[in-house]
């Protein structure tokens, strides 16, 4: 009876460990933000963009934010590009960029 009641039990923490590791591996797939973000754009609230692709609101915000920095981080490198600064006289109009350019300093 012990015998019994001993494999019983290890086949339903074998059962148990084998569900559990194809839970984790559905919540491991990668979210496609590009697809968020697409849903998004059109209009959709992050609610439904999240029911739609079968994922959380939290991933929904975290592509919103991922996307908001890569904007950022592109505008700065397209500053760098173009070698603009925020503040450098390349990125002030010319009346400001020089006082000796302004008729008032003559």
């Amino acid at each position: 009876m012990k015998r019994v009641a001993v494999v019983a039990a290890s086949a339903l923490m074998g059962a148990a460990f084998l569900f559990a590791a194809g839970v984790s591996s559905s919540y491991a797939a990668k979210v496609d933000c590009s697809k968020v973000m697409d849903e998004l754009n059109s209009g959709k609230s992050a609610k439904d963009v999240a029911t739609d692709l079968g994922i959380s609101k939290s991933s929904v915000y975290r592509c919103k934010r991922h996307a908001k920095e890569e904007a950022k981080a592109g505008t700065k490198t397209m500053n760098k590009v173009r070698g603009e600064a925020v503040g450098s006289p390349a990125a002030m109009p010319s009346s400001m960029a020089s006082p000796a350019a302004s008729p008032a300093a003559h």
